[in-house]
């Protein structure tokens, strides 16, 4: 999703200290090193695994969700020992979907001269004012959930002039270039809308997604009878519902996320515009159908990927985050996130052995040197990077509200 979600995952090598394989999930919640992912384990060296998500506020429920995964990947790779001579452990940072302080914390983690690798964040526009700043310092960022197509093809990919502005950014979710246009083609041709008003919330990831969308919409043969902005915590959307209804749209297209999302759909259906609101994965989450107030059934959302619950490669990941009992779910971007942190492990191990068995001097640049190589498959299946450091993988599923829950409806895999 997100474009302005963004999680880091940051690797910082701290010496030879002594760790065990297999600790408790104690240790410090949003700073300093998590001792969570791993113990004492003498003569080994500390790897951490940074994470740059909305830990609090009111996309938590999804930065949480990508916190826990990310330190479930770090304690599953001490347990196998899958690298050698290195503990991993996790240092997660909460940007409050704010992209000032992702920027802040981004250079917090450059500054953290052994730091040699970044998952995160949830947001594209927090992404938007790390990106730069990782690059300067030629380390890796994996983001499990950003989908603007800005941050990987530059500014100009609309015209069809992709270029990879930064070297050190890749992600394991796949662009909204794919997932509007799988989203228009789902309401055009399978839900048979022909008539939809296009509203988004003016931030990255809703402004650019929604524009894919009624572009595409619009080739398909159906009409865009109307288009608004909304302000993000607005809370009055009585006079959009208004405008929805006069203008006989049998749908509502989104571009945001569900803490407006969810209010939205509940005062369209209170102001007489009984037609769905469809979005994207930023309002596939539960609490959209808490928000919508009982008016969110037969609402749709893409969401990237397919459910994980259905796929033979995560019933480990499922198995064992459930076995972790975290107090939170991993949530939409739970797979992706395990998988962003786990190419980041491959690279490690990657580097290591490259060099002898023997970590690097230089694992951050070694670190972003294998990552673009790296190819293992992951809980959300084939995991790889392309030329722009995209995923390969562009599977996408459509969910609708039945009976106060998200249920799938579609899933596909998009070939342009």
């Amino acid at each position: 999703m997100r474009k302005s979600s963004l999680l880091v995952v940051t690797i910082a090598v701290a010496g030879a200290l002594t760790l065990s394989a297999c600790g408790s999930r104690g240790g410090k919640s949003d700073s300093g090193a998590d001792n969570a992912s791993g113990g004492g384990k003498g003569g080994s060296v500390k790897v951490v695994i940074g994470i740059d998500a909305p830990t609090s506020g009111s996309l938590s429920a999804l930065g949480l969700g990508i916190k826990n995964s990310v330190d479930l990947a770090a304690k599953q790779a001490n347990a196998k020992n899958y690298v050698p001579g290195v503990t991993f452990a996790i240092e997660a940072k909460d940007d409050q979907a704010n992209p000032t302080t992702g920027k802040q914390n981004a250079t917090a983690l450059v500054d953290s001269k052994d730091v040699v690798g970044v998952v995160g964040p949830l947001n594209s526009s927090v992404s938007l004012t790390m990106q730069k700043v990782f690059d300067d310092a030629k380390l890796a960022q994996v983001s499990p959930a950003n989908t603007s197509p800005d941050l990987s093809l530059g500014p100009d990919w609309g015209s069809g002039k992709f270029t990879r502005q930064y070297q050190s950014y890749f992600r394991t979710a796949t662009t909204d270039v794919v997932q509007g246009k799988f989203a228009a083609q789902y309401l055009y041709n399978d839900a048979k809308k022909t008539k939809v008003y296009v509203v988004d919330d003016k931030k990255t990831y809703g402004a650019g997604l929604a524009a894919i969308f009624a572009d595409e919409f619009k080739k398909l043969g159906g009409a865009v009878v109307g288009t608004d902005h909304i302000n993000p915590g607005d809370k009055d959307f009585s006079a959009i519902a208004t405008k929805v209804a006069s203008a006989g749209a049998d749908a509502v297209y989104y571009g945001g996320e569900y803490p407006d999302a969810g209010p939205l759909s509940d005062q369209l259906k209170k102001g007489g515009a009984k037609v769905p609101l469809f979005g994207g994965d930023g309002i596939y989450d539960p609490e959209f159908v808490k928000l919508a107030n009982g008016n969110g059934e037969g609402d749709l959302a893409t969401s990237v990927g397919v459910p994980v619950e259905e796929l033979d490669t995560a019933k480990e990941f499922v198995a064992n985050y459930t076995a972790a009992k975290y107090p939170e779910p991993y949530a939409a971007y739970g797979g992706y996130s395990y998988d962003a942190a786990w190419s980041i492990i491959e690279a490690v191990k990657a580097a290591v052995e490259h060099n002898g068995g023997k970590v690097p001097s230089d694992l951050r640049t070694q670190v972003l040197t294998e990552l673009g190589k790296v190819k293992f498959t992951g809980v959300t299946g084939p995991v790889a990077f392309d030329e722009y450091g995209d995923t390969t993988n562009k599977q996408l599923t459509v969910y609708s509200v039945q009976g106060g829950a998200w249920k799938k409806v579609k899933s596909g895999t998009y070939s342009g």
